[in-house]
């Protein structure tokens, strides 16, 4: 597993010590983490920050021309909203930990040009397995079914 991955776990783990849904996501410009963050709908009680929002918030604007350049990793499959903040700013690839446990938006990032890469890292897997089995209500609510 590359360093991007491991730092978006990383943040998906500090999600879940906060008593949020462990999803965490970094973005990356030419090798170097600019921007990462975590799901923190919980935390904050935000309707909108999903791990890949967080990490763009956290990256702070840029020039368009840097999000052309960029790659975001998640470790679950981005929604259709994180899906379409991904679209519109131009990023250009999108690495995923796995999307068994929720199946996101991959079909519209494909459909506008980007590059999709679905990893089913084991340990992504095993992170939302866990926290569905013990936080069902919490995750049922987070994804409003």
């Amino acid at each position: 597993m590359d360093e991007f991955m491991q730092a978006a776990i990383a943040e998906a783990k500090q999600g879940l010590a906060e008593g949020g849904v462990p999803i965490g996501s970094v973005l990356v410009h030419q090798g170097k983490i600019i921007g990462r963050g975590h799901n923190r709908r919980v935390q904050s009680g935000s309707p909108i920050l999903h791990g890949e929002m967080d990490a763009l918030e956290n990256a702070g604007r840029q020039p368009a021309k840097v999000y052309r350049e960029c790659t975001i990793y998640t470790t679950l499959s981005p929604c259709c909203m994180c899906a379409g903040a991904i679209e519109l700013y131009g990023i250009k690839k999108v690495v995923i930990g796995e999307n068994q446990t929720f199946m996101g938006a991959e079909q519209r990032l494909r459909e506008a040009g980007i590059e999709v890469e679905v990893r089913q890292d084991a340990s992504c897997i095993d992170l939302m397995q866990n926290f569905i089995q013990q936080h069902p209500q919490l995750w049922h609510e987070d994804i409003g079914v």
